[in-house]
């Protein structure tokens, strides 16, 4: 590419360290911005700006924001004594894609992986336990992955929250709807046999 002047060079290297985006693409997005009108070019670098410089985590759930409580902790038709805690901000984005759940959430900012060397202090499950002591909460939904780390945060959390006047609940895993049994993996199928249910 020493064919492209030093600033386009640069660009491209710096959109090719985004994810999902190799060489090739990173050359035309470059040369995209490159053509396109100087107010879409200024746009987008200031987007970039005011992304970096205002959003923030809400002081309460931990989800990204642009003000010190979210949208939804602030939001009064919420039901603020149902807490559903995941591992990160996309995986709170998809289940509210479903609108199917009206409580509020704690993301934890990752899993417990002793492996890796994350324990409970590297994460923000300390977070969690100081939300049900204000005794607000009455039922804790985990929705963890169903992956080892996942599994085993879950198991974390039930073990700490058993005693105390909270329900604890598990988002249901298994089979899902129009799928093919013999490209099931074995965890999700195991998954869906411990969850089955009556009629």
């Amino acid at each position: 590419m020493n064919y492209y002047p030093d600033p386009i060079l640069k660009l491209i290297n710096s959109l090719s360290t985004l994810p999902g985006i190799g060489k090739k693409t990173a050359e035309r997005l470059a040369l995209h911005i490159l053509h396109a009108p100087d107010t879409q070019a200024a746009t987008l670098a200031a987007d970039i700006i005011e992304l970096k410089t205002s959003v923030k985590l809400c002081r309460v759930c931990f989800a990204l924001s642009d003000k010190n409580i979210c949208k939804i902790c602030s939001d009064p038709s919420r039901d603020q004594s149902l807490v559903c805690v995941v591992e990160n901000p996309t995986d709170m984005a998809a289940i509210e894609k479903s609108n199917a759940f009206t409580g509020t959430y704690h993301i934890l900012g990752g899993t417990l992986s002793p492996i890796d060397g994350i324990c409970p202090n590297d994460i923000r499950i300390d977070e969690l336990f100081k939300r049900t002591d204000q005794g607000k909460i009455k039922e804790v939904i985990l929705a963890t992955r169903t992956n080892v780390e996942g599994e085993a945060t879950a198991s974390y959390i039930l073990e700490k929250l058993k005693h105390k006047k909270i329900k604890i609940t598990r988002i249901a895993s298994g089979i899902p709807m129009g799928g093919d049994l013999q490209y099931i993996d074995q965890l999700t199928m195991q998954k869906a046999m411990e969850k089955r249910y009556g009629f």
